[in-house]
């Protein structure tokens, strides 16, 4: 079930390159609604300088309680920034949102053969 939300919760990540030791910038990111094989697409978002999207990914009226997928493009993002080609390419995290007035923060820690995240704050 979909709740509508007050205009208090909001989306937000931040990608990493643990590898570098600095944020990864112009990194491209979708995101996606999901419901069963349903699959909505939201937006698609790069990273800035310090590797965070200028804007909630959602917020207001647009957070709603679901499914969510982000997919970040690390091969992308590691094909300009290092020589060799990319191991990781598509990142997919699938995430529930339950309570759409509360903030959901998923960073990404991004290295060229492994990767993690969490729910942040």
């Amino acid at each position: 079930m979909q709740t509508q939300n007050g205009g208090a919760g909001r989306l937000t990540t931040h990608v990493l390159d643990t590898a570098s030791g600095k944020p990864a910038a112009n990194l491209r990111i979708d995101l996606y609604r999901l419901d069963g094989e349903w699959r909505e697409h939201i937006a698609s978002i790069r990273t800035n300088d310090d590797g965070r999207c200028d804007e909630p990914m959602l917020s207001g009226d647009a957070m709603e309680s679901g499914t969510y997928e982000l997919r970040f493009h690390a091969g992308e993002y590691m094909g300009v920034e290092r020589d060799a080609g990319p191991f990781l390419d598509l990142i997919p995290i699938r995430f529930g949102i339950a309570d759409p007035a509360a903030h959901y923060h998923v960073p990404l820690l991004l290295a060229p053969f492994g990767y993690s995240t969490y729910r942040g704050s």
